[in-house]
């Protein structure tokens, strides 16, 4: 997904612009100048799929979706890993929002899959956030489609497991595909 940006425009947001700046104008109808962050149905779309679909910045990519209980894609599934939600607190103090993290497995959903290293962060609004949103657009339009369903998700290859340490290191789908092509190294081509 390619914008016309300025020079030296890098997307780095913080999760507390991420949240205020994003998420919170996404579900109150706001604009958003740029309005640079897409919406994908998460289902489906693998995360090596996702290059040319999100919004890109390095080896991150930035999209919104509808909050859903089901996370499988054609390949595999986002399972949950981590304790607990995290809070995203404004600079004020004040809970924002909520990050929850998800691993990506290859492989049917009640089965065993194998996991990888990609990553998804899966950020919503607090609680009382989404409900004042509801109430506020409910009063206004009560037909409308209710946007505070809507997460923002940023999805990259992780370099280490949950421990911090990379000894644990599991290969993605493409690392796999190219450690598997060594073979044609060997092979010399014409000049």
């Amino acid at each position: 997904m390619s914008f016309n940006m300025p020079p030296g425009f890098r997307f780095h947001p913080t999760d507390e612009e991420l949240v205020v700046h994003f998420l919170h104008r996404k579900t109150k109808l706001l604009p958003c100048h740029p309005d640079i962050i897409p919406d994908l149905d998460l289902h489906p779309y693998d995360p090596w799929d996702l290059n040319g679909k999100a919004m890109a910045e390095g080896s991150r990519w930035y999209f919104y979706s509808r909050k859903t209980q089901s996370r499988v894609t054609g390949s595999g599934y986002w399972q949950p890993f981590g304790a607990k939600d995290e809070h995203i607190y404004s600079s004020s103090g004040h809970i924002i929002g909520i990050r929850k993290h998800y691993e990506f497995y290859i492989g049917e959903l009640d089965s065993n899959g194998v996991k990888t290293n990609w990553v998804m962060q899966e950020f919503r609004l607090s609680d009382s956030s989404s409900s004042s949103t509801r109430s506020s657009r409910s009063r206004r339009n009560s037909n409308c489609v209710d946007h505070s369903k809507w997460v923002l998700c940023r999805v990259y290859e992780g370099e280490c497991d949950d421990d911090g340490d990379d000894d644990g290191i599991e290969l993605s789908c493409l690392d796999e595909v190219f450690l598997s092509m060594d073979d044609f190294d060997e092979i010399s081509l014409p000049n």
